[in-house]
């Protein structure tokens, strides 16, 4: 198979065999991807308009759009991706800046998008194989290229997202047609009703009719306000043409495939799933059994809709970059295993499947709670803002936790307490790192002493970083969460405080509580959106938090500083480790709980105060010794 790459100004009539390639760079790159070179590769009669960021001599990455998009579709990823890899994309046959085969009938089989991408991958990459992404109808076709002998070898990894392999879905019909349970059926009866535009893709004429007139026009409302979309340089102009010739991709592979799916469709290349929990065309399903077919397979989950290279390229460009960084072969040496990607150190594999390249902030994160849970969400894969009134303290949680395994994290500054300041942080993190997909509001000082001893300003204070920390965590980081429309987490770390009463901590028991009930009224508000929220309520737990407790009354720094060492000592003796906080907070965001007493203590003081608040309302009379 041979591909000559040229100017802009062939026309793909005919097949080239030219062995020796030309290369003419060009400046443009198409709509959202300036500063692209652009070139043309011709193969079977067609020309591809190919673009390419980053350095050539990095590995390459190449990213394969679907239906009915054009390579657009992937700019807000290959900008990431570019910072470190050679990043290739080309617009599919019949779509963007590439011709056309003619006649359209039988021009878009399988087959001949495996030419297409060979001639790419030899033009792009001749002397290394490719990180191959596709998403849609690319990641379809690119099934076909990562279970085929032609290409093996020529493919270094595989990312899937949204587009399963036709043979694979040809058997896992076969499997529940032929021995329906119950079960299988509501399988295939979900499946079905998830692929209605299969069929009418199928019909003839009427979606070349529709495409070219009212749904090419509204399309774009369309994904901005089903799919949350956001508006800007995608989907190009060339939308009702990519989509008419694009339906030929399902009338020439679909019913064919699946009726007699190959038998030898075993991938040859590590594979990454990313699975959206919200797509509409596809149900989880389908991945059943894919187990049986890639030896190397690598899960991820995502809360989001179907088209995530628009609604979350941070995070699917964070995915794609660790598995081809753990896939990448140095000279000399083997390549990573690819339970790398799933399991770090001691970190579950569900939370390594659900919070890898994720984006996590957590204020309060130079010690303590914050600290152990940063480090957590590292372990895990996450990428990790570590916020606090310490900058020093918070650089260094940072730089641990990409020891530790974040593909990314970074210390930031500031005072929780100043709505101002949490605003700008709030417009850093998403202009540099993206929109935050867990906000862990752990940030807190602690005050005890009676009521009448507690000066106002003291009651202020513990109340501005206590309750109105949390308040604007939930407000700057909250409102992008919503905004994007693809679902986050939020965790506010109350206290068993929130509900055992004391007379020693009338301070800062009312700010926890306050927090609790916060915590459950945005928890019905945001339901709707796919925003949980989680009130996580400790209780004795070694941190450093008794090293910065004021003690309302207390006027002597040395009894002052007696009291805080009594307090370091009973917190030590009771030793229970902010570890084990962290892990409650990963689970909890896991499994979408709503209220989590972690320990024995909290969790009795959670149980009486339903089962007999007398009692707990009697412990609250209780004078700790000064």
């Amino acid at each position: 198979m041979n591909a000559d790459i040229g100017g802009v100004g062939g026309t793909g009539a005919g097949d080239r065999t030219d062995t020796g390639a030309r290369a003419v760079a060009g400046t443009g790159g198409g709509a959202g991807l300036a500063g692209a070179r652009e070139r043309w590769v011709r193969t079977g009669g067609i020309e591809l308009c190919v673009a390419e960021l980053g350095d050539p001599s990095r590995p390459t990455v190449l990213l394969v759009h679907g239906y009915p998009d054009s390579k657009e579709v992937w700019s807000r990823v290959a900008v990431r991706l570019a910072e470190e890899f050679h990043v290739v994309l080309y617009d599919v046959r019949g779509h963007g800046r590439s011709t056309a085969p003619v006649p359209l009938r039988g021009g878009f089989t399988l087959e001949k998008l495996t030419d297409d991408f060979l001639a790419v991958a030899d033009a792009v990459s001749p002397d290394r194989p490719v990180h191959l992404v596709g998403h849609d109808w690319g990641s379809v076709q690119s099934w076909e290229f990562v279970t085929v002998g032609r290409t093996q070898g020529r493919i270094a990894s595989f990312t899937s997202i949204s587009g399963p392999s036709l043979d694979h879905f040809g058997h896992w019909i076969k499997r529940r047609a032929t021995r329906p349970t119950p079960r299988r059926v509501g399988q295939l009866l979900g499946q079905g009703a998830k692929s209605w535009y299969v069929y009418l893709l199928h019909t003839p004429v009427l979606p070349e009719l529709a495409w070219r007139g009212p749904l090419g026009k509204r399309w774009p409302k369309i994904l901005e306000r089903v799919e949350k979309v956001p508006a800007g340089d995608y989907p190009t102009a060339s939308l009702p043409s990519d989509a008419a010739h694009g339906a030929w991709l399902y009338r020439d592979n679909v019913r064919a495939r699946l009726s007699r799916p190959r038998p030898d469709a075993y991938a040859h290349a590590p594979v990454q799933l990313i699975t959206p929990v919200g797509d509409a065309f596809l149900s989880e399903r389908l991945h059943d059994d894919l187990g049986a077919w890639v030896p190397e397979l690598t899960r991820r989950t995502l809360s989001a809709k179907h088209w995530v290279p628009r609604t979350r390229p941070d995070q699917v460009s964070a995915w794609v970059a660790e598995f081809v960084r753990t896939h990448e072969e140095p000279a000399g040496r083997a390549p990573k295993p690819a339970a790398a990607a799933v399991a770090r150190g001691g970190a579950r594999p569900e939370y390594a499947e659900r919070f890898g390249g994720r984006l996590v902030l957590v204020t309060g994160a130079a010690s303590g709670i914050g600290r152990a849970t940063a480090f957590a969400f590292a372990e895990a894969g996450a990428r990790v803002v570590a916020v606090d009134l310490d900058g020093e303290g918070a650089v260094r949680t940072a730089e641990m936790a990409r020891l530790i395994g974040a593909p990314g994290a970074w210390g930031e500054t500031v005072d929780v307490a100043d709505e101002q300041a949490m605003e700008k942080l709030a417009e850093k993190v998403e202009g540099e790192y993206g929109t935050v997909d867990v906000l862990v509001n752990n940030a807190g000082i602690g005050l005890t002493g009676s009521f009448f001893d507690t000066t106002t300003d003291e009651w202020k204070r513990v109340l501005d970083v206590n309750l109105w920390g949390v308040v604007h965590g939930c407000r700057v980081f909250g409102a992008r969460m919503a905004d994007r429309g693809q679902g986050g987490h939020i965790v506010n770390i109350a206290s068993a405080a929130a509900f055992q009463p004391s007379r020693a901590l009338p301070a800062y028991s009312t700010s926890k509580a306050a927090v609790l009930m916060l915590s459950e009224c945005l928890r019905a508000e945001l339901a709707g959106q796919g925003i949980g929220v989680s009130a996580i309520c400790p209780g004795i737990v070694n941190t450093g938090i008794t090293s910065t407790a004021r003690f309302a009354g207390v006027t002597d720094e040395a009894e002052e500083k007696r009291r805080r060492t009594k307090a370091a000592r009973l917190y030590g003796l009771r030793n229970y480790p902010p570890e084990k906080v962290a892990d409650a907070i990963l689970g909890a965001v896991l499994h979408d709980r709503a209220v989590v007493p972690v320990t024995p203590e909290a969790r009795g003081a959670r149980l009486l105060g339903r089962l007999s608040p007398g009692v707990l309302r009697a412990f609250a009379r209780w004078q700790p010794p000064a």
